[in-house]
């Protein structure tokens, strides 16, 4: 009888303490005040219950042998996440929003982009990585974020959006009226023009008078200076920002000119023989891998035998070491237009490719290009770089050493012109002028020209290719 009243009594003590800790932080104006009820039905619905009842457990551990596991929700699982900017690249600490396609309360699904951000080197799309609500965005366009700062926070448990039949309901009812209004107001211009159209029967007696008295000759017209100039019209101007890329490549390419004693080499080369061998198996090729034939792929690789000819080209300088590093692969950057600029992709280890795997990897990069998802490990690195500059009509030019390569290759339109052949004969045939820039600091003239005559006699003859010679 003694123990009983005792574990009545201690139950009623742990009863009260838990209705003075619930009516402490639920609201006044709730009707949840039951202290006689064990049923968790006097929590508040805006927090979850594991919070009450682990914080009502952790008060009362002297009094209970053990903590109650009475859990819908873990309190730990905020629906409102914080969403910081990725990592974008070993040396990319910082990007600047360039974009900002949603709006705070706009309801993004998985993949859908919230944020554009730009870096020294490509533009990245923020995406969603899960459905919900964009409840802040931590900047504006033009704005600099660094790696690891909040970016924008995301609404998990946000409901998706009505079909918006309603909405576009309401919406076409209006513009139903708006239209209507004109449509009434039409007639209004019609009797307008009506009431209009009497006086030019008035111009005839104006132009009745057919022999006026003739007055004398004007004298000569003088030229008045401010009629024309107000004529000739107005001479506007306009200003862009420079994107980060845009401020990259200037700075990279004003480096180079800074740093390296760049001297540029020039020879021609005919295409003839290759552009015929590309006729007459193209159709063969394509059929096989399932990609044409170009001619970036017999340059990439020329370029990679006569590297191999020629191992100066592909080494470059360690300023701070003051050492010269050879390398003993190639990766061959080449220069592919996207519609943000010009971006020089890499092709990595071309000792080992084949013909086909050029053209597909270049075709794979020009469509990264064009739908902006080249990521920056495909444009990192590089020993040497091709630049096709022919592609828009160039006829001759110096391209400008890519840091830390020592040479670039700089191809150029192929135009049809009279040559000599062996026998004599004066001949028109298709040719290209290579112009190959190298850094005279490491490379002297003997490795540049023979660098360049090893690729141009490897384009002439393609089958030097085949028998590596």
């Amino acid at each position: 009888m003694l123990s009983s009243r005792i574990l009545l009594r201690a139950t009623t003590r742990n009863v009260s303490r838990r209705s003075q800790w619930t009516s402490s932080i639920l609201p006044t104006s709730s009707s949840s005040a039951t202290t006689s009820s064990m049923a968790p039905n006097n929590i508040s619905p805006s927090m979850p219950q594991s919070y009450y009842y682990d914080q009502y457990n952790s008060d009362n551990h002297s009094h209970s042998g053990s903590r109650r596991s009475y859990t819908t929700t873990s309190w730990k699982s905020m629906p409102i996440k914080t969403i910081d900017v990725p990592t974008m690249g070993d040396s990319i600490t910082e990007g600047t929003i360039v974009d900002i396609p949603v709006a705070p309360g706009d309801y993004v699904n998985v993949d859908d982009v919230v944020i554009v951000l730009e870096t020294d080197k490509v533009s990245v799309d923020i995406r969603a990585s899960e459905n919900g609500a964009v409840v802040e965005i931590h900047g504006e366009v033009d704005d600099v974020v660094e790696v690891g700062s909040p970016l924008y926070r995301l609404d998990t448990d946000a409901e998706a959006p009505a079909g918006g039949g309603g909405s576009g309901g309401v919406g076409g009812g209006e513009a139903s009226k708006v239209e209507e209004t004109p449509a009434a107001a039409a007639p209004e211009p019609t009797v307008t023009a009506a009431a209009a159209a009497p006086p030019p029967p008035a111009a005839t007696p104006a132009a009745a008078p057919v022999a006026p008295p003739t007055p004398p000759p004007p004298s000569t017209p003088q030229l008045n200076v401010e009629s024309i100039t107000t004529t000739l019209g107005t001479r506007p101007e306009r200003r862009s920002k420079m994107s980060r890329m845009r401020q990259r490549v200037a700075s990279r390419l004003k480096e180079s000119q800074n740093t390296a004693a760049m001297l540029t080499t020039f020879q021609e080369v005919d295409m003839g023989n290759f552009m015929e061998m590309r006729v007459r198996h193209k159709d063969e090729f394509e059929k096989k891998h399932g990609v044409k034939l170009g001619f970036m792929s017999v340059f990439v690789k020329a370029c990679t035998s006569a590297l191999q000819e020629v191992p100066a080209i592909n080494a470059y300088i360690d300023d701070e070491a003051k050492e010269i590093v050879y390398r003993d692969y190639c990766d061959i950057s080449v220069a592919v237009a996207s519609p943000a600029g010009l971006v020089v992709p890499v092709l990595r280890n071309t000792e080992y490719m084949s013909f086909a795997d050029v053209e597909r990897t270049i075709a794979l990069f020009g469509k990264k290009a064009r739908e902006g998802t080249l990521a920056l490990d495909d444009m990192t690195g590089g020993t040497f770089t091709i630049s096709n500059g022919g592609v828009f009509g160039s006829l001759m030019g110096t391209p400008i050493i890519n840091q830390p390569q020592s040479a670039i290759l700089g191809m150029h339109a192929t135009k049809m012109r009279a040559v000599v052949d062996e026998k004599g004969n004066v001949v028109a045939r298709p040719m290209m002028y290579l112009a190959l820039t190298y850094d005279h600091r490491l490379i002297d003239g003997r490795e540049g020209v023979t660098f360049l005559k090893s690729v141009a006699d490897k384009i002439t003859d393609p089958a030097r290719l085949v028998f590596d010679i």
